[in-house]
């Protein structure tokens, strides 16, 4: 299991499967790539699937949030996530990570031959008239005070409250709550990103540009939001499918894997 040096970052990488097809999955904010090898490795006849961690992720190095400028965590990623392309991949991401894949796709479609986005984070798709961007950016406002207060784990209980897979915070191992808390200035920066969009994602005429066969699921108990980001999102795409999970939060690549190796399956038929 390689850890390599890219874009300045320890990176730790894996691949699973063998199929001809090759993947690459980018996993959401606090979690890790090993997130996403349940949910590929039934498909591993058909994809060679590249998984990595984010800096401060998993069993990459840190990444300091004090200096960075808002939506740096985001940029860095998808360059991380770009130096692994040399040819036409099936791209998938979850969460902050579906963000990440569909700013490579609008960047450089031609590099992208199916597009999995599960539970995207792409707030800035949305008006900022929408009722629910303004609820979710009250409580983001919250999260950026916490942050900047220091009171960093009251944030990390709140960001997992609302983003995490259910569990209680205090029923969390300590060494897990730990390292969340530990992360917390870099979700503020990488939440910023999503409101603000500073990779001009959501720009006019970007997204019009994917062709790949476009997958966009999310969960029928996720975050009030998430329908509405989906479906903006859906609206601009040529061709493109939504799946609606029953029973699912966002934190549906954890709770609901084989209901999302069947709709990747779908996808990669597509394409």
């Amino acid at each position: 299991m390689p850890l390599d040096t890219r874009l300045g970052q320890e990176i730790f990488w894996q691949q699973i499967g063998h199929g001809p097809r090759p993947a690459l999955a980018i996993h959401c904010t606090l979690g890790a790539s090993q997130l996403w090898a349940p949910v590929l490795e039934p498909l591993g006849d058909q994809i060679t699937a590249t998984l990595f961690d984010q800096p401060n992720h998993g069993r990459s190095a840190g990444w300091d949030a004090t200096e960075a400028e808002a939506g740096a965590f985001q940029r860095l990623v998808t360059q991380i996530a770009a130096s692994f392309i040399d040819r036409p991949v099936d791209l998938l991401g979850h969460s902050f990570g579906a963000s990440v894949a569909l700013r490579i796709a609008v960047a450089a479609p031609e590099a992208v031959r199916s597009l999995t986005l599960v539970e995207p984070v792409l707030f800035a798709a949305l008006p900022d008239t929408h009722p629910e961007w303004q609820a979710l950016r009250a409580k983001q406002d919250h999260l950026e005070q916490m942050i900047a207060e220091g009171n960093l784990e009251r944030a990390a209980a709140a960001f997992m409250h609302d983003w995490g897979a259910g569990a209680p915070w205090e029923t969390l191992p300590e060494h897990q709550r730990a390292r969340f808390i530990q992360q917390m200035p870099m979700v503020g920066n990488i939440s910023s990103a999503n409101f603000e969009d500073p990779g001009g994602i959501a720009r006019e005429g970007g997204m019009e540009t994917i062709d790949a066969p476009v997958l966009i699921v999310h969960g029928d108990s996720s975050p009030p939001i998430m329908p509405h980001v989906a479906e903006a999102i859906a609206a601009r795409l040529q061709d493109v499918g939504t799946a609606c999970v029953p029973g699912a939060g966002h934190m549906l690549p954890v709770t609901h894997q084989a209901q999302l190796t069947e709709l990747i399956a779908l996808n990669l038929e597509r394409s």
